[in-house]
């Protein structure tokens, strides 16, 4: 009989194992794998010269001496690792180029002492357009992540025709990096069924008919990838939080209802106060498993670095903030201003929304880089001590 606590109205593994004919991690293993990695604390990331992931893998667009530059500027702050979306369209059109691509970046970033995190799917077209191959267009002026394209696009999710298609993508890219040293875990779709959209006027949202074919593909995800048999654990974030003058509990839709009783690791998102993000936590305390928050750092909504980071050390949840590098997606901008003030705040000043450094490699704000280098150097420091150690002894 599975004993496990969990928040209410999130189906037992078994019961979900039944339905989707998967195996999830058990709870004892998810938490050995936690226990031999470092905290981890790191970014999403896309370098300053990419206004969206498309542009970030397409062959005449990516840029691997940027890519370089800006993840060394990560590493020296103390960072140990990064989440990045690969694009499904660049898979359609240039497979052996993506994958080429993958690699170098896993190779990069491995230099730079990051484990990466891949992200293959993601509903977050707040650019409205459906994403189209090739180069893509110069951002909106004034406008937050204004050329943001989904993966695949939420048109092709709404067509399962086109599922094989996506089927294919996943299991291709999971098999080529299964047994990868260099990924922390793979993050498998970024908030599915999100529907919001930006321009100069404010935020609308796409068609409602989106959530039930993302929540059902978001269930094969789990099971194609796990058919390939990957060795890092599998994941998708709940990220549905009720609005601050509310007293719900968060994480109730469906999707992340089932996104939580799927994991194998937990993860969420969390642009929010400090107080609440900790209330979150002891929400998700009941699934018994280890959690990280891949989404987070929003200055304008109270989201920040200062008081935030050592909390999330001190209760061990692993977490990754929006942005590293100001740049051409414009998350340094905030959200639209009706957009903020549904969420209880006034109109965003001049402060930046996300990111943490110019695209000269200079900090925002400097007692941001000192909180992070205090909380994960000496972690950093202490392994490569031991390392040496280890080493030394074998010789």
């Amino acid at each position: 009989m599975d004993t496990t606590r969990r928040p209410p109205g999130v189906s037992s593994p078994l019961t979900m194992n039944e339905v989707t004919g998967v195996s999830r991690w058990t709870e004892t293993d998810a938490r050995s794998w936690w226990q031999a990695q470092r905290w981890p604390c790191g970014f999403n990331f896309l370098p300053s010269t990419a206004v969206n992931f498309l542009e970030l893998w397409h062959r005449d667009t990516f840029d691997p001496a940027t890519i370089e530059r800006e993840l060394g500027w990560a590493s020296t702050i103390g960072f140990n690792a990064v989440r990045v979306n690969p694009h499904f369209l660049v898979w359609k059109h240039d497979r052996d180029g993506l994958l080429e691509r993958i690699d170098r970046f896993l190779h990069i970033a491995d230099g730079c002492k990051l484990s990466t995190v891949l992200c293959p799917f993601d509903d977050c077209g707040f650019g409205k357009n459906e994403p189209q191959y090739g180069l893509q267009l110069d951002p909106v002026p004034n406008v937050h992540n204004s050329r943001a394209v989904a993966s695949p696009g939420r048109a092709v999710v709404m067509d399962r025709s086109v599922w094989p298609e996506l089927e294919a993508y996943l299991r291709d890219v999971v098999r080529s990096f299964r047994s990868d040293e260099r990924l922390l875990f793979w993050d498998l779709y970024n908030e599915p069924g999100n529907r919001m959209e930006f321009d100069s006027h404010g935020f609308s949202e796409y068609d409602a008919g989106l959530l039930s074919h993302s929540q059902a593909l978001m269930g094969l995800c789990f099971e194609w990838a796990r058919a390939e048999a990957p060795e890092k654990p599998l994941t998708v974030g709940a990220w549905l939080t009720p609005l601050p003058d509310t007293f719900e509990q968060p994480y109730q839709s469906a999707i992340d209802q089932q996104a939580l009783a799927l994991s194998d690791i937990i993860s969420y998102h969390a642009y929010t106060d400090s107080v609440r993000n900790s209330q979150f936590i002891d929400y998700l305390t009941a699934c018994n498993r280890p959690m990280v928050c891949t989404e987070w750092m929003a200055r304008g909504v109270d989201s920040r670095i200062t008081d935030q980071l050592p909390m999330l050390k001190k209760r061990d949840i692993g977490c990754f903030q929006w942005g590293l590098v100001k740049g051409r997606s414009q998350t340094h901008l905030a959200w639209p201003t009706d957009l903020i003030r549904l969420l209880g705040k006034e109109e965003v000043d001049g402060t930046w929304f996300h990111d943490l450094l110019d695209e000269h490699g200079h900090p925002y704000d400097p007692a941001e880089i000192d909180v992070i280098k205090t909380l994960t150097l000496a972690d950093r420091e202490h392994d490569e001590a031991a390392s040496m150690s280890s080493k030394n002894n074998r010789n």
